[in-house]
């Protein structure tokens, strides 16, 4: 019988990470949802489980490495593996350079470059000792492809890329596969609960994002979920050091759709 494999995804109480979760719990994965939200992660093990899935929780914010060290603890702990990591957990900041203040900088960087290096770092060593593993970081479209209102926030989407190769380059040789999935504009719980604030529901939201990309559409979170889960899987075992864009087609037109 084959050894049942763990995944820990970061930010798993919502969105992408939520539909990360859940696929590959589905597939027959063992997962460990870290993220900072309780009620948000709690529920989704609780779906998971419902399924006959076995997921566990782990509460903690990305950007303090001794979240990451303690997730990676805790999957060692009661499965004895870790062989996928989702680094998907981020933050956003809104406005432009001239008007950033120092706290926001802080955030950005604390959360979605350190903490996305500090949830490597801590599975590298475990993957390393049992000589393969895979690590899907998500970035983001906008990584590639600018737009004025969120620079700071594009600017550690970008960073990450650059670790996506770093890694790849240093850990292939342990059998470590390390990627990133760049999705376009997806509509998650975030974008939904926020469209909701201004009086906008849900179906409005994707009505009103009818015509983006190539393919007409926003992606749904489960869009995303798919691609992470092809490329941590023995389908793409040639495939490492690579960014996937998951964007209806979005960046080949630069952004003019």
């Amino acid at each position: 019988m084959a050894t049942e494999q763990v995944c820990i995804v970061t930010g798993g109480g919502a969105g992408i990470g939520k539909a990360c979760a859940i696929r590959f719990s589905r597939e027959g994965k063992r997962v460990l949802i870290g993220d900072m939200a309780r009620l948000d992660g709690r529920q989704v093990c609780d779906t998971i489980t419902e399924e006959g899935g076995e997921a566990r929780f782990y509460e903690g914010d990305v950007s303090d490495p001794a979240a990451s060290q303690a997730w990676a603890q805790e999957a060692l702990g009661h499965w004895g593996r870790i062989d996928v990591l989702v680094a998907n957990a981020g933050a956003r900041v809104y406005g432009s350079i001239l008007d950033a203040p120092e706290a926001d900088w802080e955030k950005i960087i604390a959360v979605n470059l350190k903490g996305v290096a500090y949830s490597c770092k801590a599975v590298l060593p475990s993957m390393m000792a049992q000589g393969s593993g895979a690590i899907v970081i998500i970035s983001s479209a906008n990584a590639l492809v600018g737009r004025a209102d969120m620079p700071l926030y594009d600017a550690t989407k970008a960073a990450v890329l650059s670790l996506v190769r770093s890694l790849a380059v240093a850990h292939g040789k342990d059998g470590i596969r390390v990627n990133a999935v760049c999705p376009g504009f997806t509509v998650t719980d975030f974008h939904e609960r926020r469209a909701q604030t201004d009086g906008v529901s849900p179906q409005q939201l994707r009505t009103q994002s009818q015509g983006y990309g190539l393919l007409g559409r926003p992606a749904e979170p489960h869009d995303i979920a798919s691609a992470v889960y092809f490329l941590a899987g023995a389908d793409a075992a040639m495939i490492t050091g690579q960014t996937l864009m998951v964007d209806a087609g979005f960046s080949v037109t630069a952004g003019r759709t």
